[in-house]
């Protein structure tokens, strides 16, 4: 087998960029906000600026001192503390990282005729060799249509048709008790840990709100919400146009659920057989305005 040749990175202009990149964006202040400040010792912008620029290098940090290509002015205990602090926001800095980006770099180079859209989905946080990881769950994998130890990763990010830029993300167990392995530790419920583990066990749909109203508080804009079935709902739908006003585009998933289309009630496949194919277009694309409850759907 050949060998691997090593590509050297260029620490200097790494090191630069993440600079410039920190200065333009009020990364400090940001930091300050979300409860990564120190008093004493290591500033938290040095430790930051580390880690940063680490994620351009291709190397973890064990794989640097195994090296010996370790170079931060502190030892990694330093770094993990910093890493598991349990009393930084991290969520709350992705989002307001997000709108200082959104804000004052991407709008100015976006149409105002083009829509701006909040994309909500989530993806397997696989966990399958764990056994006693806190709030470890039975989660459903729908690649493999099976189940699997570990967690649903939620992402909230916003798209201007040409870059996406993730906004805020949550890390979910399980919303029953009878697809949670592992429980969790005892916390104040006011405080930051406690907070997430409460909102880990909550039904993504809720915390899907949660998201876009806490991006909304923060500045970030958007006419449409973009999600897949999975979340597509009639509650859900009639959730977010009441609380966040934003239009939601989404495949209306099959179900037993009934709208009211042309006086009668029907569910999603007897509808899809009450209309003809048009010709040219897809049999999938059909746009018709139905009727549930207090709300008409297009």
């Amino acid at each position: 087998m050949s060998s691997i040749p090593q590509i050297t990175d260029n620490g200097n202009s790494v090191s630069d960029f993440a600079t410039k990149f920190m200065k333009r964006f009020h990364i400090s202040r940001l930091l300050f906000k979300c409860n990564a400040g120190k008093e004493k010792g290591i500033p938290v912008m040095d430790i930051f600026r580390y880690l940063f620029c680490m994620m351009f290098s291709g190397r973890s940090i064990y794989m640097r001192i195994k090296t010996g290509t370790f170079e931060g002015a502190f030892s990694k205990n330093t770094i993990y503390r910093f890493l598991n602090d349990a009393r930084i926001n991290w969520q709350r800095f992705t989002v307001l990282l997000s709108t200082e980006i959104i804000c004052r770099f991407m709008k100015p180079l976006t149409d105002e005729k083009r829509k701006d859209v909040f994309i909500v989905d989530d993806s397997l946080f696989d966990r399958s060799r764990s056994k006693r990881v806190e709030m470890l769950a039975r989660v459903f994998d729908h690649c493999s249509m099976k189940y699997r130890s570990g967690f649903r990763m939620l992402t909230l990010g916003w798209p201007d048709g040409n870059s996406f830029i993730p906004v805020s993300y949550s890390l979910l167990s399980a919303a029953e008790d009878k697809n949670l392995l592992c429980g969790g530790k005892q916390y104040d419920g006011r405080s930051l840990a406690g907070r997430r583990r409460r909102q880990s066990r909550h039904k993504a749909t809720d915390v899907m709100a949660e998201l876009i109203h806490s991006a909304q508080c923060a500045g970030i804009t958007a006419k449409y919400v973009l999600f897949d079935s999975w979340f597509s709902s009639p509650k859900t739908i009639l959730e977010l146009k009441k609380q966040e006003h934003p239009d939601t585009i989404a495949m209306v998933k099959k179900s037993k659920t009934k709208y009211r289309y042309q006086g009668e009630r029907y569910n999603v496949k007897d509808i899809y057989s009450r209309n003809r194919k048009r010709r040219g277009r897809s049999r999938y694309l059909l746009s018709v305005p139905v009727f549930r409850r207090t709300q008409w759907w297009n």
